[in-house]
């Protein structure tokens, strides 16, 4: 399954936002219910925090699709 690149403006970006911006989840309450489940990776390790920094070249999964975090 390949990632696909989701451009983003600053240096990093909270997993929650990412998640609605890469269109993984739909809602931010999406997220948080996805993240608080366990359902969520960043680079292949289960993420809790919503609020985690995500930076260009991390990868986040959900279900059987992936995004990679890339420059803006």
């Amino acid at each position: 399954m390949a990632a696909h690149d989701v451009p983003i403006g600053d240096d990093t970006i909270r997993l929650g936002q990412f998640l609605k911006l890469s269109s993984l989840l739909d809602s931010g309450a999406d997220a948080k219910s996805a993240i608080a489940d366990g359902l969520v990776t960043v680079n292949g390790e289960v993420e809790l925090r919503r609020g985690r920094q995500l930076h260009p070249g991390d990868t986040v999964t959900f279900g059987d699709e992936s995004a990679r975090v890339s420059r803006g």
